[in-house]
């Protein structure tokens, strides 16, 4: 298994250090190999914030749920589809994995995106039409924590 799945720890303490451009198209990389249920790859979009002033609207209205990272992808699914949720979520994994990789830190944080979904105005201003919703965001950035997480045993499993 790749290093980078061990690698890939939740961070909520980052430093003010931009993410490079470079690493940012292969974090959109990662996020355009996510798949999708029955190939309807329309019912997700996803909008890169790193407009300082856009991250301090979403910190305040989530009330810093995203940790003041310097950069967020904000993962958003037609509000009718089927498989939007669980496609969000597979491809938030390809994000945090990629940013495992690059050395950077990422959490994935579905209750900011939940209140996300209450000001439209903001929404508006991501681009985010009316007929999709903000199911994840992921933040990253550069970490200032790093814990020792080891997750080699965490759950239960039952061979038959």
């Amino acid at each position: 298994m790749s290093d980078s799945v061990f690698k890939r720890v939740a961070i909520r303490k980052y430093t003010d250090e931009k993410v490079d451009q470079e690493d940012i198209t292969k974090l959109i990389a990662a996020f355009q190999a996510a798949p999708c249920g029955m190939h309807q790859a329309k019912d997700m979009r996803m909008t890169v914030v790193k407009d300082t002033s856009l991250l301090e609207r979403i910190e305040t209205l989530t009330k810093n749920a995203c940790y003041e990272a310097p950069l967020l992808f904000v993962i958003n699914v037609k509000k009718d589809s089927m498989f939007g949720q669980r496609d969000a979520s597979v491809a938030a994994e390809n994000i945090m994995i990629e940013a495992a990789d690059l050395n950077l830190g990422s959490v994935y944080l579905m209750n900011a995106a939940r209140i996300l979904n209450t000001d439209d105005k903001l929404l508006a201003d991501l681009g985010i039409s009316d007929d999709y919703e903000a199911s994840v965001i992921v933040a990253c950035g550069h970490a200032a924590e790093h814990p020792d997480d080891d997750r080699s045993k965490r759950y239960q499993v039952l061979i038959k």
